[in-house]
């Protein structure tokens, strides 16, 4: 029998939702006022969303409530809190999930429903699907980076009884979700914790060129989903978009629902690639899905907002002034095609900072003429862009009007304060300081200090070269690091270079991410340290890593100085901290387009940016260092017991830093 995976829709507001359930998706995923990774969009209180549960369980179809966000140190009562009333009052089919802590705190707050790891989880690599069951999850989101034959391997890899989902349609990230800190470390609007800024959509140059270098088409995969159908264990087809309109929800939705239910019949794909050139949405691309065809979804040379093109602006002057009057330019275009009551206009770029929007006061006919209102201080140039991002049009409203009749019959209920009290183990005894020099290679000469893994040690990255540079008799002594990311291709390779620095005496490894210590099954006397990719960042996560068997934790550089101080009181390991060094803002690993690795460029401020490729992947770093270290004293008093200094050097002919940064130390992070 032919697999019939779902149809996952988004839902940031009530009319997203009703047009999710219209349009005939068999599940939808929305998010709450707190602790969603879409906190731009309108999201939900708890009452609201128990009489939209209700409605869709009447209709056959499922809710997922996304509480997708890096959890802070004093978040997991409230969580606790808010999932226990969830439980009693609301009943959502799932809840997602990237913060391991949450995943803890579901568990103790007796959530009934299933646990879905968010693709911000990282789980990358089959073998860590049976970690991540371990732990009580029932399923995983892929990672958009996949391409169709690791869907495969992943899909094979899953054990019984857990279910993959992967993104079908709709916005892509340059950087690897889990792996973007560059709005955070650029002000403070951490993407982890859905508050990015979208620095990566602006325009930067190297040298003599300029470009959107790391700005992203819209993923679509359209007649290619017919290809995942056979995948077993594939079993929802979602659709990225908590900040979009009825309008897209209900035509995506529209059309995956017919690609996935004819397959074969020409007419309906041709008819889905119609509906979703009306969604609204950016510039497509099938992206890396197909390997022998794998695309950069970047094309630096065009931009990429969201949205129809309607026209371009024209400008008329001012009109001469009488004495005492003051007139203002004219800016009106004549659209392209008819517009409706209410369509939602953009003009400009959304990296523009004047850019504004209108909306559509009457219906205006093909190739009529409409004036636009510009706010105060907004003089939009002649040939300036206008977009269609959203419309309502008549059929669309009757629908919404129809749904939502049947949602005001609902009941739902009052949702009111519970407790929910959490618990977590007691902390050991408690090692000595110990600083890691974290390096991409080692130096010559003698080791000195390093050679000791008492007070200073060398951290190394693991990989061939360094198994075969590092001597043996020093292998007991260095901290081993592992990537970031490891992808499913890659996956044999390191778990016999882990196995290999093990026959060869090491014991003390830094992960980076909590899946990969699956490769150490079985292996004594090693010391596994959750390293501050994992983003660790409260006693709930901790509790989780320490039952994965960590015994140690350095956390996420993200959190303010009132978390850092925090978290040693209520965690449950060892804690280490990065004081200092280039952190990267993201890693990524599509195709370079427009820029390249190891030379500079700027952001349109003058900031100075470069990469580096490691890999499959590249890795961006800001032209200046974090640097915490004047802090090492208090960190020791809080009860911080591991310091890592990234030694990474950046290329020659990147400008020496003129500064340093504290990342969010001084922030309130959002």
């Amino acid at each position: 029998m032919q697999n019939k995976p779902e149809i996952l829709a988004p839902a940031g507001d009530k009319n997203a939702f009703l047009a999710a359930i219209a349009a005939g998706a068999d599940a939808v995923y929305l998010g709450l006022k707190h602790f969603s990774a879409r906190m731009a969009a309108d999201n939900f209180s708890t009452t609201e969303l128990s009489k939209m549960v209700e409605l869709a369980h009447k209709e056959d179809r499922k809710v997922y409530v996304a509480m997708n966000t890096l959890v802070k140190p004093g978040d997991p009562d409230s969580a606790a809190r808010l999932i226990g009333r969830l439980q009693r009052d609301v009943s959502p089919d799932a809840l997602i999930m990237q913060d391991l802590g949450m995943v803890e705190v579901a568990k103790q707050a007796g959530f009934a429903g299933e646990l879905h790891l968010s693709t911000l989880a990282n789980v990358t690599h089959p073998a860590a699907f049976q970690a991540a069951k371990d732990l009580g999850v029932s399923r995983v989101i892929l990672p958009r980076e996949l391409d169709i034959d690791e869907v495969r391997q992943c899909s094979d890899a899953c054990p019984d009884d857990m279910s993959l989902e992967l993104f079908v349609h709709g916005a892509l990230c340059y950087c690897v979700s889990g792996r973007c800190y560059w709005s955070s470390y650029m002000g403070g609007k951490s993407g982890l914790r859905g508050r990015c800024v979208q620095p990566c959509r602006r325009v930067y140059q190297q040298k003599a060129r300029k470009g959107r270098f790391f700005s992203c088409q819209d993923l679509s995969l359209d007649v290619l989903a017919k290809t995942l159908l056979p995948i077993e264990n594939l079993k929802s087809w979602k659709i990225e978009g908590r900040k979009k309109g009825p309008h897209y929800v209900y035509y995506v939705t529209t059309a995956y629902k017919l690609l996935r239910d004819n397959p074969d019949d020409p007419k309906a794909r041709k008819q889905a690639e119609q509906i979703l050139e009306q969604a609204l949405g950016r510039p497509s691309t099938h992206g890396t899905f197909l390997p022998q065809k794998r695309h950069s979804p970047v094309n630096p040379s065009e931009q990429t907002s969201s949205g129809r093109l309607v026209g371009k602006i024209t400008v008329e002057p001012p009109k001469k002034a009488k004495k005492g009057e003051r007139t203002y330019p004219k800016y009106f275009f004549k659209p392209r095609f008819e517009l409706l009551k209410s369509d939602f206009l953009r003009i400009g770029y959304e990296d523009e900072q004047w850019h504004f929007t209108d909306r559509v006061p009457h219906p205006v006919p093909k190739n009529g003429t409409f004036v636009l209102r510009a706010p105060a201080g907004k003089r939009p140039k002649s040939g300036t862009p206008v977009f269609l991002i959203d419309r309502r049009e008549h059929e669309m409203i009757k629908i919404l009007r129809e749904w939502e009749g049947k949602l005001s019959r609902c009941k739902g209920k009052k949702s009111e304060s519970i407790e929910v009290p959490l618990s977590y183990p007691a902390m050991g005894k408690r090692p000595r300081s110990m600083t890691i020099l974290m390096r991409d290679h080692l130096p010559h000469g003698k080791q000195g200090k390093a050679g000791k893994f008492t007070d200073t040690a060398n951290g190394i990255w693991l990989g061939q070269r360094s198994l075969k540079t590092v001597g043996r008799t020093l292998f007991g002594r260095m901290s081993w690091w592992l990537p970031p990311v490891i992808w499913p291709n890659e996956e044999n390779k390191w778990r016999s270079m882990v196995k290999q620095a093990l026959r060869q005496g090491a014991r003390h490894f830094v992960l980076g991410s909590p899946w990969q210590a699956v490769f150490f099954e079985g292996a004594r006397n090693i010391d596994l340290i959750a390293g501050p990719f994992c983003n660790p960042s409260n006693p709930a996560a901790i509790a989780a890593l320490k039952k994965m068997g960590f015994k140690g934790a350095i956390i996420s550089p993200e959190l303010s100085q009132e978390d850092v101080m925090e978290l040693p009181k209520q965690s449950c390991l060892p804690l280490g901290v990065v004081l200092y060094g280039y952190w990267p803002m993201g890693i990524s690993r599509f195709p370079l387009e427009g820029v390249k690795p190891n030379e500079p460029f700027y952001s349109p401020k003058g900031e100075c940016f470069w990469l580096r490729r490691y890999g499959q992947n590249s890795w961006i770093y800001p032209g200046w260092p974090m640097d915490i270290e004047k802090n090492k004293q208090q960190l020791l008093q809080a009860g911080y017991t591991l310091f890592v200094k990234l030694m990474e050097k950046p290329p020659a002919a990147v400008p020496e830093a003129k500064r340093t940064s504290p990342f969010n130390w001084d922030l309130n992070l959002l």
